[in-house]
């Protein structure tokens, strides 16, 4: 017996039961009514759903509220299963289909009976579709779309609010030839969904005479297929894919440049609004770069909100749907939900279960049965369901519900692109009727050319001016130094310190070292600066000052040390004309190189002049987003034979820098008073030639790069004329600064009317050299002298007393000998040393043949002990 429902009419009695056992199956048949209907309610009719609340596609983080919200209002309404409620029963599948089996076998073999079920995404729906026939159970999809699932004998109790992706497919072929593209690319995930969508897209476009040029398809990692789609040159690409592939594929796309207005992407349109901006770990591509990688894709999209402000079966209109939805999701990001544009769609499949049972009560109850007879075994109930589903026609939130012969839903196609980071309609196609409408504002791809054609645009390689001005700026200060230096020089050209360095030639190099900066300007200056006509101009500006700058700067050095090896390495018999050279002879010797110089450069201008030749590469991708290929053009300073006037000029340069690396490292311990810097400009001859022998091959090598060229060249000039103005003339700034020599000469000058320069200070420091050390020997000596006279003191006191003992023992006697030198003045000391305390005494001639101790230093005899050779212990 059944209970009405809340308060409608009063329950019918319960007839009295008749026979044995009577008491007994009446208490038994009251506790199965009380257990069956508790507070004596409305019954309860079970929904089994799988919510993808995670995985490729997160739809039931907006369908599963949306369907909620169905069932309170299905609950609520007194004209619709006014008998029963409706209960949800929902597990994640996680849009995984070995997740989704586990989670089907708890639903069928657990407590209570299921009578429809309701799957999300296509995959899910597949395995869930199949196996339902064998439970005798309706399945309601509202987020599949896999044209696989159309298929009535595979999938018999099948129904979907959400059409088939087939559906898509006339849309892409209608768009394809509105801007007669006749090649086309496809990359797909490889489940069934996005295969039959596939092979139904191929069948259409070759009915059209489009041919799909490339295939790829990918299972979990997209770069393989990415790149293969590069290399083979696409441009109109169809993605199938999920969600979560989606970043994967785009990321991939970003970082092989696949993307840009070249390029046209076609993707599903169900996606959330913000996919490309959600953080998702298993790529690495920022936000910032998936928004550049998505930007100009189109989608084809079903309509899947009504676009009409109309009142469907649940008395709401799609406006107050979405409002009553943003309420439900707790201010959640619409944008950041995963499903929410697929959220009408589970809204209405809830209303087309409830009306479609609401249909089956009335068949069911003539025939003997209620909806709570079901059973997994009672095809009947499970055919007066199918057939009222399969009748449904009813205006929900998402437009118009119908299902066709294979229970897919028919709807229009909404064409969008996205533009600035959002999504714009653009257009709607009707695929009953075959009609393409527009907004008007398809301008985003225009009328560009198909796939297969590419404009080819020359583009001349200009120096970057960051080089340009980096570099000029060095030269510059080079240029300012250069100044200093020669003002320097000219202006303490009378002090003897810089006199005796050839101030002349010092000021040639300072010139030299100017004029090889200046040509950093005309080394940069390039057609983007002067009209070509006027470029052979800067052309021979860049050879005259550079040639005339070595031949000054280098000349003039090489002309100091070639002087000082040639004068001394003379034979001794010549030596004395080294200190005899003229001023002249320096200077006629740097003319000779500068007029060698200016001779060849006059040769060359006139027989070969230099124009300007255009050098091209290889044809290039642009960096741009434009279809076309750039023709790289080099603009070079060259002649008809300039690998052979080259060869001259670096043959001869060459040479003269290997010549002064020679001499100088041959002078390198020479010490002269005519040139005292020459080790200095042998440090100076050193840097300039191995910048030079090291810059000159490699900027022939690179000639085709003209940042590379420019400032390898720009900064052997910079660097070997800041050296060598730093090595010749900062140490005598720093000696006539720090020493203050300019102050004195200048004042013996004005005393003595005339420039002191006989005395040379090397020679000066040697002589106080070898003062120091006569000083040190004297001492010495004068050691040795002191020692001595005590020795003989010490001696003549002992022959005094031997002397006296032998004269009273001899009957006659002689005179005594002794040394000549009696005089104590010849003992005295030179002026400024000590007088010795040694008293003069008389020494024997036998003393005199025994003094052997003195002699090796004094070279003192018998009778020969004069002043004079004392004196020279001295000395």
């Amino acid at each position: 017996t059944t209970f009405p429902g809340r308060g409608r009419r009063r329950p019918e009695p319960i007839p009295a039961v008749i026979g044995r056992e009577a008491g007994c199956s009446l208490t038994l048949s009251v506790l199965l009514l009380l257990c069956s209907c508790p507070a004596l309610g409305k019954k309860k009719l079970y929904i089994g759903a799988l919510f993808p609340m995670s995985g490729g596609w997160p739809g039931g983080q907006a369908c599963l509220p949306a369907a909620q919200m169905a069932l309170d209002l299905v609950n609520k309404r007194k004209d619709i299963l006014p008998d029963y409620e409706l209960e949800l029963i929902h597990y994640d599948s996680m849009c995984d289909p070995g997740e989704a089996t586990k989670l089907l076998y708890d639903l069928l073999y657990t407590e209570p009976i299921k009578m429809v079920l309701m799957p999300g995404c296509s995959s899910v729906s597949t395995l869930v579709a199949e196996a339902a026939r064998m439970w005798n159970l309706i399945v309601l999809s509202y987020g599949s779309s896999s044209p696989a699932l159309s298929n009535r004998q595979r999938f018999p109790t099948f129904f979907r609010t959400h059409p088939s992706a087939t559906l898509h497919n006339p849309t892409r072929v209608q768009l394809f030839q509105k801007w007669k593209w006749t090649k086309i690319a496809t990359i797909q995930q490889t489940t069934e969904v996005f295969t039959s969508t596939l092979d139904d897209l191929e069948e259409r476009v070759k009915e059209a005479g489009i041919e799909i040029s490339v295939r790829q398809s990918f299972l979990t990692d997209p770069a393989v297929a990415v790149k293969n789609l590069k290399r083979q040159d696409a441009r109109i690409i169809v993605g199938l894919f999920y969600e979560t592939e989606a970043r994967k594929v785009f990321c991939e796309v970003y970082k092989d440049k696949l993307y840009g207005k070249k390029f046209v992407w076609f993707l599903i349109g169900w996606y959330a609004d913000n996919w490309f901006k959600i953080k998702d770990p298993s790529i690495n591509c920022t936000v910032e770069q998936m928004t550049e990688a998505v930007e100009g894709h189109v989608t084809t999209e079903i309509v899947m909100l009504n676009p009409e402000t109309v009142r469907g079966a649940s008395n709401l209109t799609s406006q107050e749907f979405l409002a009553r939805l943003m309420s439900k999701l707790g201010g959640k990001n619409p944008e950041e939900t995963g499903g929410f544009q697929e959220a009408p769609l589970a809204y209405d499949a809830v209303w087309a279960l409830a009306l479609a049972l609401n249909k089956t009560v009335g068949p069911l109850r003539a025939k003997g049965h209620r909806l709570e007879d079901f059973n997994y075994n009672n095809r009947g109930i499970t055919a007066e369901i199918y057939r009222a589903l399969n009748t449904s026609s009813f205006e929900g939130v998402s437009g118009h519900v119908v299902f066709d012969a294979q229970g897919s839903r028919m709807a229009w196609t909404l064409i969008e692109q996205l533009q600035g980071g959002s999504y714009k309609k653009i257009g709607y196609y009707d695929s009953t009727k075959g009609n393409l409408s527009w907004y008007g504002n398809d301008k985003w791809i225009g009328s560009g050319p198909p796939a297969d054609q590419t404009v080819v645009i020359e583009k001349f390689r200009y120096l970057s001016q960051k080089i340009f001005v980096t570099m000029s700026v060095f030269a510059g200060f080079g240029i300012v130094l250069g100044i200093i230096c020669l003002t320097f020089n000219i202006y303490n050209s009378n002090v003897r310190y810089i006199q005796n360095s050839q101030p002349y030639l010092n000021n040639m190099t300072a010139v030299g070292c100017m004029m090889a900066l200046a040509a950093v300007f005309p080394l940069g200056i390039d057609g983007l600066h002067v009209h070509r006509t006027h470029f052979p101009v800067v052309c021979q500006f860049r050879l005259w000052l550079l040639g005339l700058g070595f031949s000054l700067a280098y000349g003039s050095m090489f002309t100091k040390i070639w002087w000082v090896h040639t004068v001394f390495t003379k034979k001794e018999d010549k030596k004395d004309k080294r200190k005899h050279l003229e001023p002249w002879k320096l200077y006629a010797t740097v003319g000779v190189l500068l007029g060698i110089d200016v001779l060849s450069l006059m040769i060359w201008q006139i027989v070969d002049p230099l124009h300007i030749t255009v050098e091209k590469f290889t044809r290039e991708a642009p960096k741009g987003d434009l279809d076309v290929l750039i023709q790289p053009l080099l603009e070079h300073c060259s002649s008809q034979k300039m690998n052979t006037w080259l060869g001259v000029v670096y043959g001869y340069k060459g040479l003269l820098l290997l010549l002064g690396i020679f001499l100088a490292y041959e002078t390198k311990s020479v010490s002269t008073e005519k040139i005292n810097d020459h080790r200095a400009v042998g440090m100076a001859i050193y840097n300039v030639a191995v910048l030079c022998m090291i810059t000159a091959p490699v900027t022939m090598i690179l000639s085709s790069q003209q940042d590379a060229s420019f400032a390898f060249a720009s900064l052997a000039i910079v660097f070997s004329v800041y050296i060598t103005l730093v090595v010749l003339f900062v140490p005598k700034m720093r000696r006539l600064i720090t020493r203050g020599e300019w102050q004195s000469d200048a004042q013996e000058t004005m005393k003595t009317g005339s420039s002191t320069n006989n005395n040379d200070e090397e020679k000066s420091r040697q002589l106080e050299r070898e003062n120091k050390e006569l000083q040190k020997i004297i001492q010495e000596k004068e050691e040795r002298v002191s020692e001595l006279r005590n020795q003989l003191s010490e001696r003549q006191a002992l022959r005094s007393r031997r002397r006296a003992s032998t004269v009273s023992n001899q009957n006659h006697s002689s005179p005594p000998l002794t040394v000549p030198c009696t005089d104590p003045r010849s003992l005295a000391p030179p002026p400024g040393y000590p007088v010795p305390t040694l008293e003069p005494h008389p020494v024997s001639v036998s003393f005199a043949n025994s003094s052997s101790l003195y002699q090796p230093d004094s070279k003192i005899s018998r009778n020969n002990c004069h002043t004079s050779r004392l004196q020279l212990l001295y000395k």
